[in-house]
């Protein structure tokens, strides 16, 4: 499925306001794409009506998921059976830890979602794919894996005057 984006350079959006809001109002799905220049990130604009709907259609898939996780054990086989196909990247984890990864992915969505922002959801990702990267270098494994000991107290970096 190919998804048409509408697309305007910031400096359309600064120059000519209303076409740039017409161009969102005509656009297929309400967003409207916003080009920076100078490395900046562009940005998306969209309507607050698309916003909620966006909102409200991520609240109740999580809100279906977590319900369906945490009341029958045959889901969670089978979500923790196709993680592979949503992270690939769990292949390097332990069978337990993968386990691990699928509880706290659940309970991070929830709690995520009664906050109303992905960001811990995107933390807890990016923390267990280190997980799988480190898993997946044997020699990495290797020296974490040593038993260094406490190396005793660590003095306060030194600041530099200006």
């Amino acid at each position: 499925m190919t998804r048409v984006v509408s697309e305007i350079n910031f400096s359309e959006l600064s120059n000519k306001p209303a076409d740039s809001v017409r161009k969102l109002q005509e656009s297929p799905n309400q967003t409207l794409l916003v080009h920076r220049r100078g490395g900046e990130e562009d940005l998306v604009l969209t309507t607050v009506s698309r916003a909620e709907e966006v909102r409200e259609v991520v609240s109740t898939t999580t809100a279906l998921f977590v319900a369906l996780m945490q009341n029958h054990a045959e889901v969670r086989g089978l979500v923790a059976d196709v993680m592979p196909k949503a992270f690939p990247w769990v292949r390097f984890l332990p069978r337990e830890d993968m386990q691990a990864f699928v509880v706290e992915l659940v309970e991070t969505l929830e709690a995520a979602g009664s906050l109303g922002t992905p960001a811990p959801v995107v933390q807890l990702i990016a923390e267990w794919r280190h997980t799988a990267e480190v898993y997946a270098d044997p020699g990495l494994l290797d020296i974490l894996r040593r038993d260094g000991g406490d190396l005793g107290e660590v003095s306060a970096p030194v600041v530099a005057d200006s």
